[in-house]
């Protein structure tokens, strides 16, 4: 019995997780802007992300191959974020028609 909820719940968990991933790509085919489809990506990956391991966490069980998976969770959470700010502020500094694609503050500071 504790096999077919460990089994019902990792399935929920992966299913969750691309249904955002798909989501997340549904975004990124929408939006127009760069930056907006790099956010869809960024956040519906990270999320998505997340959720499948998590899955695949709970139908592993607990061992050593979990605590693996938990350092990819941590390493994805980590370098996902910090990477589309980069490409984000990269984006913003050498995009010379930015005042057309989005609103640019007055003092200029973004």
């Amino acid at each position: 019995m504790m096999a077919l909820i460990q089994l019902a719940v990792g399935g929920v968990l992966i299913v969750i997780g691309l249904l955002t991933v798909c989501m997340a790509v549904l975004g990124v085919f929408r939006f127009r802007y760069v930056l907006n489809r790099m956010h869809a990506a960024a956040m519906g990956d990270s999320l998505g992300i997340l959720f499948i391991i998590l899955g695949l966490m709970v139908l592993n069980g607990f061992c050593f191959g979990t605590l693996k998976l938990l350092l990819i969770v941590i390493f994805f959470w980590l370098a996902g974020p910090v990477s589309s700010h980069m490409i984000g502020k990269l984006e913003v500094q050498i995009n010379e028609d930015l005042e057309k694609e989005c609103e640019v503050p007055e003092n200029g500071n973004v």
